[in-house]
């Protein structure tokens, strides 16, 4: 491992290129992982990200998503989270969006791998641009949103505060069933979760408010998410109204635009 620099700020593009063609030839997880690592920290400095894109970095890196060592697909997700930070950088890590969902669907529950995917999903869905491919999981989101510890709630309410931002994936929202959604508006909550709950509902319920047609109430459950801010929404004003006593301002600002939606 002695080519791996120890300063990848320092790194310049013959060193990054050593980088990725080791990378590509060694089969060591090990040392994939150390490349990995420098890859991803290098990928910190804005100059590095052109550098690692302009030398097919990015396709290498990818490539390292199919791995069979989950700590190998970990690093490479870390990589991709800190090269997606640049936009021409994210056009070419969206066609990775599919393999990175299938990572987080397949992961243990709040696993590292898992986090590290729902993390470069959070940047990938900053913007529109691709919400599309990833509609199709909405409910494995919502799954992990009922399922998950803290640190996977908190990161995929990142992703569904993005998306529900979003009015083309209000119906898939609306249709999705999530009977725990309710125990996420109560004022013995972790506030960072609580204030993401609210805007991600906030954001649906603003979409379904300006959107034609998504009301059709048929078409929904009864533990569908329309019917538990909607159609039988008395326990969520309840829970709304409690809430109007939280010491977070930000939380009360939320409640409000609720209420007054």
């Amino acid at each position: 491992m002695e080519e791996i620099p120890p300063s990848p700020h320092s790194m310049d593009a013959d060193a990054l290129q050593k980088l990725i063609h080791l990378l590509k030839a060694t089969d060591d997880p090990l040392i994939q992982e150390q490349a990995l690592i420098t890859l991803s920290n290098s990928a910190a400095f804005s100059v590095n990200q052109d550098i690692i894109r302009n030398l097919d970095g990015l396709s290498v890196i990818g490539g390292m998503l199919l791995d069979c060592v989950p700590t190998v697909k970990e690093k490479a997700l870390n990589a991709l989270n800190n090269l997606s930070m640049n936009i021409k950088n994210q056009e070419e890590i969206q066609v990775y969006i599919m393999q990175v969902c299938k990572n987080i669907e397949s992961a243990p529950l709040n696993s590292d791998l898992q986090l590290a995917g729902l993390r470069l999903l959070t940047n990938m869905s900053v913007t529109n641009d691709y919400h599309y491919k990833m509609i199709n999981k909405i409910p494995c989101f919502l799954h992990l949103l009922s399922e998950g510890s803290e640190r996977t709630q908190i990161q995929v309410l990142k992703v569904l505060v993005n998306l529900s931002a979003n009015p083309a994936t209000t119906r898939h929202f609306l249709k999705a069933q999530v009977p725990s959604l309710l125990l996420l508006f109560d004022n013995c909550i972790n506030t960072d979760i609580l204030l993401r709950a609210l805007v991600f509902a906030a954001n649906l319920k603003k979409n379904m408010n300006s959107e034609d047609g998504i009301m059709m109430e048929d078409e929904y459950s009864e533990d569908s998410v329309f019917s538990i801010l909607c159609r039988d929404s008395t326990a969520f004003a309840q829970k709304l109204a409690s809430l109007l006593h939280h010491p977070d301002t930000d939380v009360k600002e939320q409640v409000v635009r609720l209420l007054t939606q």
